[in-house]
């Protein structure tokens, strides 16, 4: 028999996010989220189309699905960060009540979405200036097993372990809080640059539906897919000025150590103010499109072994 599905509204932090519960007979409770950051549109449009055909289908368990958490964002076309205060929502994770908008948000969608989870999935894409090689990301802890099969699952041809210590790339985003508490998650990314790209889309709905089939919640067994790389670092590489970015790489592409990944130059064209080289050998998981860069604003993420 086909889930109980209910679509409603939650009230987290003054805003009436939507969410789709299926609920099928006993079994484990998945979370999935989309539009955390509110340009990332590929995840939204995937987790639509999934919940719409999973109502149909058999479902061990239950699924709380949120295609558009970050509202103010997603109604501002703000790329990575909330309008009303200027923060990425995925730094500020578990959140905190007392603090700004981002902050409750996050600590709303912590306590309300995340908490009581038995596995989260947090879906993003390359946002407005991001093109993006397809990956997925989970964090060192106690439930890190779990999420490494969840990251592999998923299929896609990257997975990046990432660990607290000077290499660990950001803080505060919802797979490490959910595995501050033993939950097992991952962010899984697929598409970029802001547009709805049918394959990217695709590969999130396939993605679900492999997570859904490894967690028992239907009968369907895991595909077989090609297994991807194992990295465990993710470098994140800035501008020292602000200038003209021109990357000499693609997402995806393999690169060596001290290899030119990209330049950033003087408005007016006549002065080289940077050459970005990579730190270590690895693959560029995402490059910034566009040329307008600031001081210390961000060109792109190597994934590295």
């Amino acid at each position: 028999m086909p889930p109980k599905v209910l679509r409603h509204t939650l009230a987290l932090a003054g805003f009436d996010v939507p969410v789709i519960e299926l609920t099928g007979s006993g079994g484990p409770r998945l979370t999935v989220l989309a539009g955390v950051h509110g340009c990332e549109y590929a995840p939204m449009a995937a987790v639509r189309r999934w919940t719409r055909a999973l109502a149909g289908r058999e479902l061990r368990g239950s699924v709380r699905a949120v295609p558009v958490l970050n509202l103010p964002a997603f109604r501002a076309r703000s790329p990575f960060v909330v309008p009303d205060d200027g923060k990425n929502l995925n730094r500020c994770f578990p959140g905190d009540p007392s603090g700004t908008v981002a902050d409750r948000l996050a600590h709303a969608a912590f306590t309300q979405l995340i908490e009581g989870s038995d596995a989260l999935v947090d879906a993003h894409a390359g946002d407005m200036v991001e093109a993006l090689e397809p990956f997925a990301l989970y964090d060192a802890g106690a439930s890190e097993d779990r999420a490494r099969e969840l990251a592999v699952a998923y299929g896609l041809g990257y997975v990046i372990r990432q660990e607290p210590g000077p290499d660990r790339a950001v803080g505060g985003t919802t797979s490490t809080a959910a595995a501050g508490i033993g939950i097992p998650a991952i962010i899984a990314e697929a598409g970029g640059c802001g547009l709805v790209e049918p394959a990217a889309v695709a590969a999130h709905v396939r993605g679900l539906d492999r997570v859904l089939a490894l967690l028992g919640m239907t009968s369907d067994p895991v595909p077989d897919s090609e297994a991807p790389v194992h990295l465990g670092r993710f470098l994140w590489l800035r501008a020292a000025s602000e200038g003209w970015w021109e990357p000499a790489v693609r997402p995806g592409e393999r690169v060596a150590e001290g290899q030119v990944l990209g330049t950033v130059s003087s408005l007016d064209g006549a002065q080289v103010l940077q050459s970005v080289t990579a730190p270590a050998p690895g693959v560029p998981m995402f490059i910034t499109s566009s040329p307008a860069v600031a001081a210390n604003g961000l060109l792109l993420g190597l994934g590295a072994r």
